[in-house]
């Protein structure tokens, strides 16, 4: 996916300034973006702090309401169904548009009945170790061996992204560790401090607090590329697995059958946002890689996506529901 300078918009739309790109849809009311998360995560507050500067460039309110559940079905299907008038968005994650279409049998929405306004950015996870646990990638590895099955990781579910991830570590790494699945990051932390869970599988607004914090130690990312925050920490890639790649995203997308004028307007504020210095920091800090782009180049992504974890979920035999 290709990175995006602050104020270019896309294809036809570079030349445009910002104040024309705002006027050429006028939201009749506020705009609202839907969070499939409860409040305070990572999601809901990076979008909030988008949300104050698209404000700024539509000119009337962009307000943020979270609608958790469901795996973020509920969220979803809530945007889905709404009319396609421009005043409503889902700031997707990877789970949304990437796991469920392929999990669920009888899924409420479908890709389709989404308009792709602009991905947000990508992020992996990481896999973290108590303090008195293993230092690194291959003690975990000789520690799984020794005692297979025995090692536990937390995660919040089957089929959520953090476990798939950790079943393809564990796969190219040749291991078994137990799962135990928590609902939410909050929980499977306190088991964490509480020396009851041996690894937490989690994304970067969990993880680095905890290693930064001296609570416990991130073994490896399971990124391509090493997180700028954690520069000493190996990929799984680089250290014992090549190629291994589990990255989730975020992304902002309307319902189906919105007036183009409408994407355009809030595609242009949506990449404004995200230019803005705090912004950038936030996601950087959360271990989160900023990848504004085009809505045609998000619409490609997601197909992408599809044809890529579609396999790998069948091969892991995450269960269908």
């Amino acid at each position: 996916m290709t990175r995006i300078p602050r104020r270019a918009f896309g294809a036809g739309l570079a030349a445009l300034p910002l104040p024309a790109l705002a006027q050429a849809w006028q939201p009749g009311r506020n705009v609202t973006i839907i969070v499939p998360f409860a409040p305070g995560g990572s999601t809901d507050v990076v979008t909030r702090l988008m949300s104050e500067r698209m404000g700024q460039v539509l000119g009337r309110p962009v307000q943020v309401e979270n609608r958790p559940g469901g795996n973020t079905i509920v969220g979803a299907e809530a945007v889905a169904r709404a009319q396609p008038d421009g005043h409503t968005l889902l700031m997707a994650a990877g789970t949304t548009l990437t796991v469920n279409p392929v999990i669920h049998r009888n899924l409420s929405y479908r890709i389709e009945d989404f308009a792709p306004v602009t991905l947000v950015s990508t992020f992996p996870f990481a896999v973290i170790a108590r303090n008195d646990g293993p230092r690194d990638i291959a003690e975990l590895v000789a520690a799984a061996r020794a005692r297979p099955g025995r090692i536990t990781y937390g995660t919040n579910g089957p089929t959520t992204l953090t476990n798939v991830a950790m079943l393809m570590v564990l796969e190219r790494l040749g291991i078994t560790m137990q799962d135990v699945t928590y609902r939410g990051d909050a929980a499977q932390l306190n088991d964490f401090l509480a020396g009851t869970l041996d690894t937490l599988v989690v994304a970067g607004s969990t993880a680095l607090p905890v290693h930064r914090n001296g609570q416990g130690r991130i073994l490896g990312w399971t990124s391509a590329e090493r997180v700028p925050s954690t520069p000493d920490v190996p990929t799984f890639a680089e250290r014992a697995a090549p190629g291994l790649v589990a990255e989730s995203w975020f992304g902002l997308l309307a319902p189906a059958r919105t007036p183009p004028a409408a994407v355009r307007a809030l595609h242009a504020a949506a990449v404004e946002a995200l230019g803005e210095p705090r912004v950038r920091e936030r996601l950087t800090n959360e271990a989160q890689f900023l990848k504004a782009s085009t809505p045609e180049a998000f619409a490609d992504f997601l197909q992408e996506q599809i044809r890529i974890w579609r396999p790998v979920l069948s091969r892991l035999e995450v269960p269908l529901n």
